[in-house]
């Protein structure tokens, strides 16, 4: 590229570093901007809920520093963008400074959901996002010995209610559901239940705050199932917002997340692209109506293909129809999902462990319990049943008889690139080390692992590329 042109990065997470090193790898030798609203650089962000929380890991322990060589980036932490001007191809910073731009990707992630009528004002009352919001929950912890109470039943709260029981410390996980983690079929929550259960963790489930009572030494949470909770410390984990306000008055369409094609483009600006969890496109594997998808690899993957378009330029660019597929570890058992679950309308049992989630007779989602071997093959199968569908490029423009005198574009000032750059950034060893836990067996976090036994003989001929039960367990909702 040209000596001055210039792609900003809006989000200095793990989608806005993998977008930069994406970047230097396609040989773009001009300015990388990326802003970011923490002081510090991308880290491992779901340690939050658990290593950091639990003490057994350190803040400089998290962090991505052994992936980050020398991109030539110019970081702008604890910069919060204020404004975008998609007209004038600038971003706005406190202070009245401003950046333009040749190319934007905006990535910056999501916020965690308000509580309405939560004590916020209250420090014991926290939320699990960032690293100073994990030593702020361990600070309450040292200062009380009582019990820990985390309010959703969500990923987060499930994560953290296992953290809390495997540092010995008592705690209750609140939730208006019928069971933690329901969505994911009725194995994968009973497994939570039975699971939480053996460790000791309080439920009270179908239930929420009905009145808070803050003291000198405690919080106090009268439920509307008449139980009364004291706690040293209440984490609230019932969701996210994208992270979007930056972009009110851009012309965007910012209803939920930012609308996106299914290039990862945004609609109405042909030189912004999205990334992570505040895209909102259409993956044609599934559909043509745009959703979001919040989960780590699905960040990643997304920053990658975002870059690779920015630089093609629409007309070049390809749809980013990939897979779904996230994981955790609650205790000693491994949960994985991949697909879709969420836009199934019936259930069915694929093997021991494993729940098929089903839409119009067709398979659209796979979740499993401490089963990681045998879902290796359920994703592959679900993979063969769910195609990416063949990508048709746009036809040329045709011809005409005057050309008009543009500024160069990104994509047309990319088709001169300079000998292979060579970023450094081993992302392959990045790839492979989250991907492997995907399917790994033996959990990430401190919790023993245990030997997994032979996979059981089901009734039912469950095995890849086999067809589907034609009855079907409806999915509880």
């Amino acid at each position: 590229m040209a000596d001055g042109d210039r792609i900003v990065i809006v989000g200095a997470g793990v989608a806005g570093l993998r977008a930069a090193e994406r970047l230097r790898e396609q040989n773009f030798d001009g300015e990388i901007v990326l802003i970011g609203d923490e002081a510090r650089r991308p880290y491992h962000r779901p340690m939050v809920s658990k290593a950091l929380v639990m003490g057994t890991e350190r803040p400089s322990d998290v962090g991505l520093s052994h992936y980050l060589p020398d991109l030539d980036v110019h970081w702008r932490l604890g910069a919060r963008v204020t404004h975008l001007d998609t007209t004038e191809r600038v971003v706005h910073l406190p202070g009245g400074e401003s950046l333009w731009y040749d190319g934007l990707i905006a990535a910056t992630g999501v916020y965690p959901r308000h509580l309405p009528g939560s004590p916020r004002h209250d420090p014991r009352v926290r939320i699990l996002r960032t690293v100073e919001d994990s030593m702020a929950v361990r600070r309450c912890l040292n200062a009380s010995k009582k019990p820990a109470v985390v309010i959703g039943a969500g990923l987060i709260g499930n994560e953290f209610a296992a953290s809390m029981r495997h540092i010995g410390r008592d705690v209750t996980l609140v939730g208006h559901a019928k069971a933690p983690l329901h969505r994911f079929g009725d194995r994968v929550s009973s497994g939570i239940v039975e699971a939480h259960h053996e460790h000791r963790a309080n439920l009270a489930m179908k239930s929420e705050v009905r009145h808070w009572i803050s003291t000198k030494d405690t919080v106090g949470l009268h439920l509307t199932n008449n139980q009364l909770l004291v706690a040293s410390v209440v984490v609230l984990a019932i969701g996210s917002v994208p992270s979007v306000d930056w972009m009110r008055g851009s012309g965007l369409d910012i209803s939920d997340g930012v609308l996106c094609d299914s290039k990862l483009f945004a609609e109405g600006a042909s030189d912004v692209v999205i990334a992570g969890d505040i895209a909102r496109w259409p993956n044609l594997r599934f559909d043509e109506t745009p959703r979001r998808v919040e989960h780590w690899i699905n960040a990643v993957e997304s920053a990658r293909h975002a870059a690779d378009n920015l630089l093609l330029g629409h007309s070049s660019a390809k749809p980013f129809t990939p897979l779904p597929r996230a994981w955790s570890t609650l205790y000693d058992t491994r949960l994985q999902m991949c697909g879709m679950p969420s836009l199934a309308e019936d259930t069915v049992t694929l093997a021991d462990g494993i729940t098929g989630f089903i839409r119009d007779g067709r398979l659209v989602g796979i979740s499993a319990w401490d089963k990681p071997r045998a879902m290796l093959d359920w994703m592959a199968e679900l993979d063969r049943r769910l195609p990416a569908p063949d990508y048709v490029p746009e036809p040329e423009p045709a011809p005409v008889a005057e050309v008009p005198v543009v500024e160069p574009s990104v994509a047309a000032l990319a088709a001169e690139v300079p000998p292979e750059f060579d970023s450094g950034f081993d992302h392959q060893a990045f790839e492979r080390e989250f991907e492997s836990e995907f399917a790994n067996d033996i959990p990430t976090t401190a919790f023993p692992a245990q030997a997994l036994p032979a996979p059981p003989t089901t009734a039912f001929a469950a095995q890849p590329g086999a067809a589907l039960p034609t009855m079907a367990i409806p999915m509880g909702r």
